[in-house]
């Protein structure tokens, strides 16, 4: 019997704690990390710190999920997380929940965005040429190399497995740093023929000439603290869907322009009725490909529709089936990517 279970009466079921939870606004579950399951894994984190002789100790604050604000060396992480009721909920709603391991992996991850944001160590000598531009534009979605070893291997990203590090630049000192920070890591021997073993040196040479420096930085605006959050926790799950509609806006029609490239002719066939037509194909491959629900991906077959009906996008009616191939292909890796993306980290 789980702790949760234990101290529930017949007259306090499960059933009833987790409606009670749902109707309670998010900011009203008093809500701390001091006291709570993640305490542990913060005061770990601060040991490893003090472990590498750091004088800097990240802060943190609980929010709606893992991240740095933009430049802030706070870390983010999500309120679920301080408490075993909300912790369930999120993996009944979910299907997903940070066992211990990844917990600590991610707090690593968050870590190394904290010490470059409070050092503003992107503007070091040799931090561009090791890494990338710091400027360089963010992208949700990008192509990884898996077989590269340009970069470290740290933190598990659903569908891009463990490149995370070759997203951006600035995720690629934060997956660096992390394997760094890592106690028996043996970085300089797991790495020791890979071209990434030299971004493991530049941050150890980093780290050796800022730990004992005060940092530049060490507060500024946190981004959805819990404090603020007015919605009820059945309103945050219940966003959940809105959220990917407003995340496909736009973003699916050079998607949609490839599967389906202008023509003429009578004998063509409206992309926007073939994705009606066979919606439970399309449906049922992007449901069992995706950590997406039904309705979720429902969500982005709409987009799908409505683009290409609005695009007025058409095909030859003798490549239906090519194309109904092409487009489930589509479609799923919509549904992977929108599952998995901005989801672990920032």
């Amino acid at each position: 019997m789980s702790t949760v279970e234990s101290v529930l009466t017949p007259f306090n079921s499960w059933e009833t704690v987790r409606c009670e939870l749902l109707h309670t606004r998010i900011c009203d579950l008093g809500l701390t990390i001091k006291g709570s399951p993640l305490e542990p894994f913060t005061t770990r984190l601060h040991r490893e710190f003090t472990a590498k002789g750091m004088r800097f100790l990240p802060s943190f604050y609980l929010t709606d999920s893992w991240g740095c604000p933009d430049r802030v060396p706070v870390i983010g992480i999500p309120f679920y997380l301080a408490d075993e009721r909300l912790a369930r909920i999120e993996e009944e709603q979910t299907g997903d929940l940070e066992d211990d391991q990844m917990i600590m992996m991610l707090l690593r991850h968050e870590a190394g965005h904290a010490v470059n944001y409070a050092y503003r160590l992107w503007r070091e000598p040799g931090w561009a040429e090791t890494f990338g531009p710091f400027s360089k534009p963010y992208r949700e979605v990008f192509r990884p190399q898996p077989a590269s070893k340009k970069f470290v291997r740290h933190i598990y990203s659903g569908q891009y497995g463990r490149t995370y590090a070759q997203k951006h630049p600035d995720e690629d000192f934060a997956e660096t740093f992390a394997v760094w920070l890592t106690p028996r890591s043996a970085w300089r021997k797991r790495y020791r023929y890979w071209p990434a073993l030299q971004k493991l040196k530049y941050v150890d040479s980093l780290m050796r000439r800022f730990r004992g420096e005060r940092p530049r930085r060490q507060g500024g605006r946190l981004l959805n603290p819990v404090e603020k959050m007015e919605m009820r926790l059945a309103e945050h799950y219940g966003q959940r869907t809105e959220r990917f509609r407003a995340a496909a806006q736009g973003y699916v029609d050079d998607r949609l322009r490839l599967v389906f490239p202008p023509m003429n002719g009578n004998s063509a066939i409206l992309a926007a009725d073939l994705l009606h037509e066979r919606r439970g194909e399309l449906l049922e491959r992007m449901v069992r490909w995706s950590a997406l629900d039904e309705e979720e991906a429902q969500t982005i077959l709409d987009k799908l529709e409505d683009r290409a009906q609005a695009l007025h996008l058409k095909f030859p009616r003798s490549r239906e089936e090519e194309k109904l191939v092409d487009v489930a292909a589509m479609a799923t890796a919509l549904a992977v990517e929108f599952a998995y993306c901005g989801r672990l980290m920032a």
